[in-house]
């Protein structure tokens, strides 16, 4: 139902990596594909820890909410991705403005212009449970679920696993993180301080020089001069 509204499909004309395909062509994917990818995992590691530690009590809607903030994580972006959020920085007064904050106001947006929240009451999700998902789209909350979607605290989060395997595959970038793995490895602890936490296998500690190594190789070509000029040259007509 989400995914079938006009503001949901309104992604499919939003690149992922802007003017990524000048060269390399391939990269012309769209935050739509991504969005749902990202539901996907997140639905795959709720699944795996509801599994392999049933003591944690993750409900099935819990799992949903999940699922529905990676969803809609990025329905705030505007055309060119992140080139129209550098843009949108300048010329608004908030230069704190963030795609994040119009994800929240585009999600209210679209359950109430589609009508959705009967929808959810179906699968027992209230007034509560709206607010957890908006919470989990704008950033980690202190518990681990609310870092699976926005992991600001090591940047292992499944928004990357997917754009990862997506953006590596469409731009020709080789890697050899494999998520699937890394997740069957996810444990959730308790800390000293009380809050309970994601956490890998110390044998993963190889995955985790992948996957920033992965982020890296990843930025270095959507940074390539070429990309550059051609963001300036859009930059500079909308601003």
């Amino acid at each position: 139902k989400i995914i079938d509204t006009p503001q949901f499909q309104r992604l499919r004309r939003i690149k992922q990596l802007s003017a990524t395909d000048y060269v390399f062509p391939g990269a012309s994917h769209n935050r739509f594909e991504h969005s749902i990818g990202t539901c996907y995992i997140a639905g795959e590691l709720l699944t795996l820890l509801q599994q392999q530690q049933p003591h944690l009590d993750i409900t099935d809607q819990d799992r949903i909410c999940v699922q529905i903030a990676a969803l809609c994580h990025d329905l705030g972006h505007g055309p060119f991705s992140h080139l129209f959020e550098d843009v949108i920085r300048e010329t608004r007064p908030d230069r704190n403005w963030t795609h994040e904050e119009a994800s929240i106001k585009l999600f209210d947006y679209l359950t109430d212009q589609n009508n959705l929240k009967p929808m959810l009451s179906q699968y027992k999700l209230d007034d509560t449970d709206i607010i957890f998902i908006k919470e989990l789209i704008a950033g980690p909350l202190p518990e681990f679920n609310g870092k699976i979607v926005s992991n600001r605290r090591t940047g292992i989060d499944v928004d990357k696993f997917d754009y990862f395997v997506r953006d590596c595959r469409q731009s020709g970038v080789l890697h050899s993180f494999e998520y699937k793995r890394f997740m069957k490895f996810y444990r959730v602890l308790q800390l000293d301080n009380g809050t309970r936490e994601l956490c890998i296998r110390d044998k993963e500690v190889r995955s985790c020089y992948d996957l920033y190594r992965t982020r890296a190789e990843i930025h270095q070509a959507v940074q390539h001069p070429v990309v550059r000029v051609r963001d300036c040259v859009w930059h500079g007509t909308a601003s």
